[in-house]
């Protein structure tokens, strides 16, 4: 079975960076571990082959949002329909390995509104209904961005119409291959300072009251058919979070 990963690798940030969004990794070669092997046991590097240790890395830096990644119900809000909004710990892991839909957005200018009706319609041309737990994936092409200075800034953003709708649907898990689910934020602020700083507006689509999984920052999403292939996308079980890093594939028959 071919498999395609949707995931962005986990590196140290590009300069420029802004510091919130930062990776850091510090890299231990060989020579390093054999002299800790040393310190900490005694043992000379000779008795590695070659006198080579162990290699290690040490994360010193990395958001549970900085790298393809699952946002659980509490990153929202605190409540979520009324109950505790669930941990990224808490989710089921029934939500992350199922049937994908992709839908093609790749047309939509920055800051264009992905609704219902499009969605509905690329359901009819694929000649498909959506059934409980699919996850579907947006592919808006914005990950060519991944790594420029402007990525946050770049995409279509998911209407909160169109996300309940597909909760209604049963979806659970849903994904896009952009920095987030929502227009840009900067798009979102202009919005929402215009009307006056009422709410409804910024973030609307995560704060749609849903205890629904979003993924962010997918990849690749270009090799994928719209339809036909397994899904599996399970986060990191960080107690208490509010995502998950996730090593996200897509498994085609």
């Amino acid at each position: 079975m071919p498999f395609i990963d949707l995931s962005a690798p986990i590196a140290p940030s590009p300069e420029g960076t802004p510091p919130f969004l930062r990776v850091e990794i510090a890299y231990h070669d060989h020579a390093q571990g054999a002299a800790q092997a040393q310190a900490l046991l005694k043992v000379p590097p000779q008795v590695f082959r070659r006198g080579e240790g162990w290699a290690t890395e040490t994360i010193t830096r990395l958001g549970t949002h900085d790298t393809t990644h699952v946002d659980a119900p509490w990153h929202y809000n605190r409540e979520i329909q009324g109950q505790p909004a669930p941990t990224i710990d808490q989710l089921p892991l029934e939500w992350f390995f199922s049937d994908g839909v992709v839908f093609d957005f790749t047309h939509k200018a920055d800051g264009d509104a992905i609704t219902v009706e499009e969605i509905q319609a690329q359901l009819q041309a694929m000649d498909y209904t959506l059934k409980p737990l699919d996850i579907v994936l947006m592919h808006t092409g914005r990950d060519q961005f991944y790594n420029q200075p402007d990525y946050l800034f770049r995409g279509p953003g998911v209407t909160p119409e169109a996300t309940r709708w597909l909760y209604e649907q049963g979806v659970r898990v849903m994904g896009i291959d952009a920095w987030g689910w929502d227009q840009p934020l900067n798009i979102q602020a202009q919005r929402a300072l215009e009307a006056g700083g009422k709410p409804g507006i910024f973030w609307a689509a995560h704060q749609v009251d849903l205890p629904y999984a979003q993924i962010e920052r997918l990849v690749n999403l270009h090799q994928l058919p719209p339809l036909g292939f397994k899904v599996a996308c399970f986060p990191l079980k960080i107690r208490g979070g509010s995502a998950g890093p996730a090593r996200v594939v897509a498994i085609l028959p």
